[in-house]
């Protein structure tokens, strides 16, 4: 068997109609290249994220906060309780190749932060801008669209480890 890309979608779970829109098209993309889509496996940007990577055939992973499969949006293929909460964060990192990161609130910064600390590249559509002492620091990949962030994704994620 040879080993797949995994790309974390990342962002709000409240996510408004754009975010969506981005997150589904993004998903959508992944799945027609291949990569396996990991996220929250809650709603907003994870449910848009899987929903386009279903529609195309591809395979969706869900790291849940809670102790439920059952809590999973209804495009995620298997769905990993954790009854980590928030800390479930460092695990859709970790469990990913490079994330993509879209709209988002502090969820999605922690997981921008955790990806960057581990080494993980991230590239983001519409999402934070970090500075450090005022200054910009340009750690986040940005793209100007769902093409544009998947094949900077998979460009950065190297071989599937």
């Amino acid at each position: 068997m040879s080993a797949r890309i995994h790309v974390a979608i990342v962002g709000s779970g409240a996510a408004d109609p754009p975010a969506e829109a981005l997150a589904e098209e993004v998903g959508r993309l992944l799945g027609l290249r291949g990569a396996v889509v990991v996220c929250g496996g809650l709603e907003g940007v994870m449910a848009a994220g899987c929903r386009g990577a279903k529609s195309s055939g591809g395979t969706t992973v869900g790291i849940l906060p809670g102790t439920q499969r059952r809590d999973a949006n209804p495009w995620v293929d298997i769905a990993i309780p954790t009854g980590l909460g928030e800390a479930r964060n460092a695990v859709v990192v970790r469990a990913a190749d490079v994330v993509i990161a879209i709209g988002g609130e502090f969820g999605t910064l922690s997981e921008i932060a955790l990806a960057l600390k581990t080494g993980k590249p991230v590239v983001g559509l519409d999402t934070w801008e970090l500075s450090r002492r005022g200054r910009a620091v340009d750690a986040i990949t940005r793209a100007s669209g769902p093409s544009e962030a998947v094949d900077r994704a998979l460009e950065l994620a190297g071989p599937a480890s």
